[in-house]
């Protein structure tokens, strides 16, 4: 394939992949059997190769709906870790922002016995 064409210098690996992730899988445990059987690879592997597809401008363009839906859900669900994730600096802060003073009473209790 010439690499002016869409999905230029991507492999057949990358190419079998996209077409891999039109499909709708309604059991997540029947689409990683389906890595395994189709690909020899384990869904982890699967899923680090299909990320760096993601930010590959070839799989743009060869594949821009499955691309777009991908990174759409990627972020999405990088949206929602990062909702979860408590920052240290949140930990004892007030209404106003202004950090709690910490105590470590009780903690100490156990070592002194």
């Amino acid at each position: 394939m010439n690499s002016s064409e869409p999905g230029g210098g991507l492999t057949d690996r990358d190419r079998a992949i996209l077409a891999f992730e039109k499909q709708w899988w309604r059991n997540a445990g029947s689409k990683e059997q389906a890595i395994r059987e189709r690909f020899q690879i384990s869904a982890t592997r699967y899923y680090q190769l299909l990320n760096a597809l993601l930010d590959d401008e070839a799989a743009l363009a060869l594949e821009p709906e499955v691309v777009k839906r991908l990174r759409r859900l990627r972020a999405a669900r990088q949206r929602a870790r990062s909702g979860r994730v408590k920052r240290v600096s949140d930990i004892g802060a007030d209404s106003d922002g202004e950090p709690r003073p910490v105590s470590n009473e009780g903690h100490d209790r156990d070592r002194a016995a």
